[in-house]
């Protein structure tokens, strides 16, 4: 043994200060941005079965939430809408009095340092249930934009500090850049869901959006889990046309394409932890074959040394928890 040569890399790990003075990956609450699921209606407070501690909320309910998290230190929030109307065109999304527009003004009139981002998709609100319009049974996609940046150019007018597109549809970014842009938006950034694969992880955001498709699925706009450099050929189309920020989505299982957006464009990269991953652990958590917290934290932390600068997740108010704690 007196002859031997190795390394003594534990030296860097021998207590908690000294693991924590080289940590090289930090996870903090200003990454975190939490979903909200806005119904119409009043004295709505309904939990996602699907979907422990996410809950539907009428506006009635709404500051209250928005006021608990921004007390935990939680600086953004995405709104999605359910709506009790639908039409073959989606109506209710670029509606002036559309119940995203109503839940952003109420944000930003009653906690308004938070940052309000705005989904910007038809899906919630097609009675099709499908991304764009339908003629024919196909999703056509010009047709589509028009209405996307109609959608977009409302939620700006209604407060929203960042547009955050879902689609899918080819130029949807030109297309909300330029209606934002004319209308005198041109300040409001895009959170463009860039990379959206078409995947089995979405299953409980669907039953608490209510916008499963009536018919086929999305994998005509959405992309194919196998493919890499399709991933890179749409961020690169989305930062040209005048992207601001670039969604991987999901997180979890794309945390190699996360990293490849991270070393190729000088963008911020967010990461959507998803429905279905949140579900999972969960439900393995309530059935004790987990620690939730340990997890969770690991799951994220992940994330970030994956690339992510910003990680949206149903976890938030849980994160922000754990970490204030420790």
């Amino acid at each position: 043994m007196k002859d031997l040569q190795f390394q003594r890399h534990r030296r860097l790990r021998t207590t908690d200060s000294m693991r924590a003075l080289v940590r090289e990956t930090h996870l903090q609450t200003q990454d975190l941005i939490y979903p909200i699921f806005v119904v119409e209606g009043e004295g709505i407070k309904k939990e996602v079965p699907s979907m422990p501690g996410v809950f539907h909320l009428s506006l009635d309910y709404l500051t209250e939430e928005m006021k608990e998290v921004r007390g935990l230190g939680i600086r953004s929030v995405i709104v999605f809408g359910v709506p009790k109307e639908k039409d073959e065109v989606g109506s209710q999304a670029y509606c002036e009095t559309g119940i995203v527009q109503q839940a952003i003004r109420q944000i930003k009139q009653d906690v308004p340092d938070l940052t309000v981002i705005a989904d910007t998709c038809l899906c919630q609100y097609t009675d099709h249930g499908h991304c764009g319009v339908v003629r024919d049974g196909e999703i056509v996609n010009d047709e589509s934009l028009t209405l996307l940046a109609q959608t977009a150019v409302s939620q700006a007018k209604a407060g929203a500090d960042i547009i955050a597109p879902s689609n899918m549809m080819d130029g949807f970014v030109a297309a909300i850049r330029q209606g934002l842009d004319e209308a005198g938006f041109v300040n409001t950034p895009i959170m463009s869901y860039a990379v959206k694969f078409a995947s089995a992880f979405y299953g409980p955001f669907r039953d608490a959006a209510h916008s499963s498709p009536q018919f086929g699925d999305r994998r005509a706009y959405q992309m194919d889990p196998a493919n890499r450099l399709e991933a890179i050929r749409e961020a690169q189309s989305d930062e040209e046309e005048g992207a601001d920020f670039l969604i991987v989505k999901p997180g979890l299982s794309y945390m190699d394409i996360m990293r490849e957006l991270k070393d190729r464009f000088p963008l911020p990269i967010v990461a959507y932890n998803v429905s279905g991953e949140y579900s999972m652990i969960k439900a393995a958590a309530q059935n004790g074959w987990v620690n939730e917290e340990e997890i969770v934290l690991e799951k994220l932390t992940s994330m970030k040394r994956a690339g992510a600068d910003l990680i949206i997740t149903y976890f938030a108010k849980d994160v922000a928890k754990y970490l204030s704690q420790q």
